[in-house]
Order: structure tokens, then C-alpha cells, then sequence
């Protein structure tokens, strides 16, 4: 929480009007901070840089203070002129080259950009050579390859960021995490079985499912090469925190996660964390707030490799025109994950 906005909107602080929305859990509604209406308790206030983030997490402007009225939430051209500029590069551009290829100043960029997408262009240029390396060495590449092919333009520097990056060294990663331990387990849910596993580093992977047995298969087939251990009592506070939740009893869980991803879908599952636990998004929507209008495809599918469901909450994204298709777990699932969340809130 930041209390500095807190007292902002409790004082109706004109001078942050523009410099951030406020949205009120218990009514939906996202607000400019000089807004006239009763101020809410800060437990029930969530603080977005942009309305269109506040619109992809499931809240609606208000009609008191119309904070959609203005340019504060304008998503400039140039700025997914830049991220396409830094995804398209074989070789991470200065800020200095960025600016002058968008033809905007390097301080307006690095301000723009991080507000916007969350990131400095530099750690996002960082997370898409990331994702090229760990493509090149899944692909048989050998190391110095892979190294060069990513733009990384020395092997210190991988192994340097390797355990930042990739969890483990290109070598070991090349060799499919051979050696990496996941423990898990399978508890009951009012949902059926969820089989939730973990890393030393956080959760891995989290299924729905009807039958332990094909629960189990899959986790094989992602990781085919680490050794797995059946060790419930490892991941019983990730388990107890996801069973209370779907039981109706507990507020959605958020847990320390080990997921690989590559820059776009990084970029996707974090808005969704942001959407309000029983709110709902269109793929279209989503898309626009990530500033790429023509990204509806490619956000469903971000959607669909989640890999731990539940705690990146995309069941809250739907159909355009409300159908709840293209839920990996089933829409049956889909819909009752809605219901109990609108039902606890």
C-alpha cells in the first residue's frame, strides 16, 4: 500500500490528479484521487499508474468523477513503436538509440515506458535476450551458440545472470534442469484434485484435474528430466492457502512463483494478478491495456500456457461477448471459479 497516495486522495490532493487512479475493492470503481465521494477504508484500495490498467483488473470508472475524461491513460505510439523496436533487435539498443528511433527524449522514455509497462526498457530488452537464450539452449544449441545468438556477447555475462534469469547455468538448463528436484502433491478441492509443485524457488506448477494419474503425467511431461518427489507436507502451506480458496474460505492466494516466460507473456501475466478477484476482462481489453490493440490472439494464448492456474488468475478473462470458452482446466471450472470469488466478495 502507498500511504503517500493514501493521504493524497484522503486530502482530494489536486496536485496528483493524473499521477495515479485509486480503485475501491468493495464497489468496483476506479477514481481519480480528487474525487468527491466518501473516502474508502485503505484496506479496500488498489493504486494504478493508468485507467486502463484499473479497466483490465475488473474495475469501472466512476461517474462522479469521470476519470476517464482526459489523456491520462493515452498509450503513445511510440511506445509500442519501442517495445517492437526492442523485441525485433539482435543486439539490446542504448537508451540513447531507443530514444532517437522513436524520436522522443531518453528521459520522456525511460519515464514513459517504465510507468507503462512496468519495466525499464533496459530490464525489458534483458527479459527478451533471457527468453532467447533459454529458446536456444531447449533447442540443442551449445552454449557459446546460444550465448551469442541471444546478444548476450559474453559467457561471463550469462553465467553471471543465469541464476537471476534462468534458475540454474545454461549448461544444466541445456540438458533439460536434469538434477532439479520438484516436490508436490495432490490435495482435494472443491473443484476435484489440484496438484500443486514447487522448486526451491517457488511454484511451479499448479493442475486441475478429475484423475491423480493423468495430474501426475502431465507434471512428467513438463519436467521430463527432474526428479520428482510425491512430499505433500513441502507444499501443505501452498495447498491448505489454495483449498481454503476454492472452499470459499480464503482470500485468493499469492504465492512466490518459479515460472519461466518470455517477455509478452511476462508482461500478460502480470495484468492479470492485477484483475480483482470475481471481475472479468475480455482478451480485446486486455490487449489495448498492454498498449497492442492487435495482441488479442496472442494474449489468449499467454492465457493458455499458464502454467500454475489459479495463482495467475486467468480464469478472469473471457470472450468478447461473455462466453467463458478457452479455460484450460473447463468452462464449467471457469464459471464456478467466478461464482466463488463474487460470492466472497
Amino acid at each position: 500500500m502507498n500511504s503517500s497516495y493514501y493521504d493524497a486522495l484522503s486530502q482530494r490532493d489536486p496536485a496528483f490528479d493524473g499521477v495515479f487512479f485509486y480503485a475501491v475493492t468493495t464497489t468496483g470503481v476506479y477514481c481519480r484521487p480528487t474525487c468527491k465521494s466518501r473516502r474508502p477504508l485503505e484496506r479496500n484500495v488498489r493504486f494504478f499508474a493508468e485507467t486502463a490498467t484499473a479497466r483490465a483488473a475488473g474495475f469501472r470508472a466512476c461517474k462522479r468523477c469521470r476519470p476517464d475524461d482526459g489523456a491520462y491513460d493515452a498509450q503513445p505510439e511510440w511506445l509500442t513503436q519501442a517495445c517492437r523496436f526492442l523485441e525485433l533487435a539482435e543486439e539490446a539498443p542504448t537508451l540513447d538509440e531507443l530514444a532517437a528511433e522513436v524520436g522522443v527524449s531518453r528521459a520522456h522514455l525511460q519515464r514513459t515506458f517504465t510507468k507503462s509497462i512496468g519495466v525499464s526498457p533496459r530490464r525489458y530488452a534483458a527479459t527478451l535476450r533471457e527468453a532467447r537464450l533459454r529458446t536456444s539452449l531447449r533447442s540443442g544449441a551449445t552454449v557459446s551458440t546460444a550465448t551469442y545468438e541471444s546478444g548476450f556477447g559474453s559467457s561471463s555475462r550469462v553465467y553471471e545472470s543465469a541464476a537471476a534469469t534462468i534458475g540454474m547455468t545454461p549448461a544444466r538448463y541445456r540438458g533439460g534442469a536434469s538434477g532439479m528436484t520438484v516436490a508436490y502433491g495432490i490435495v482435494s478441492s472443491a473443484l476435484g484434485p489440484v496438484l500443486v509443485a514447487a522448486t526451491d524457488r517457488g511454484i511451479c506448477h499448479v493442475a486441475l484435474g478429475e484423475d491423480e494419474t493423468v495430474l501426475e503425467h502431465d507434471l512428467r511431461a513438463s519436467f521430463p528430466r527432474a526428479t520428482l518427489e510425491r512430499a505433500e507436507d513441502r507444499v501443505e502451506s501452498a495447498t491448505s492457502a489454495l483449498v481454503r480458496y476454492l472452499s470459499n474460505g480464503g482470500p485468493w492466494p499469492q504465492l512466490p512463483l518459479d515460472v519461466r516466460a518470455t517477455a509478452f507473456q511476462a508482461r500478460v501475466w502480470e495484468a492479470l494478478t492485477h484483475i480483482a478477484p470475481g471481475a472479468t476482462t475480455t482478451y480485446g481489453e486486455l490487449a489495448r491495456a498492454l498498449g497492442d490493440p492487435n495482441a488479442t490472439r496472442a494474449v489468449a494464448r499467454a492465457c493458455a500456457t499458464n502454467p500454475v492456474a489459479l495463482l495467475i488468475p486467468c480464469h478472469r478473462v473471457i470472450a468478447k461477448n461473455g462466453d467463458m470458452r478457452g479455460y484450460r482446466w473447463g468452462v464449467d471450472r471457469k464459471s464456478r471459479l467466478l461464482d466463488l470469488e463474487r460470492n466472497a466478495s
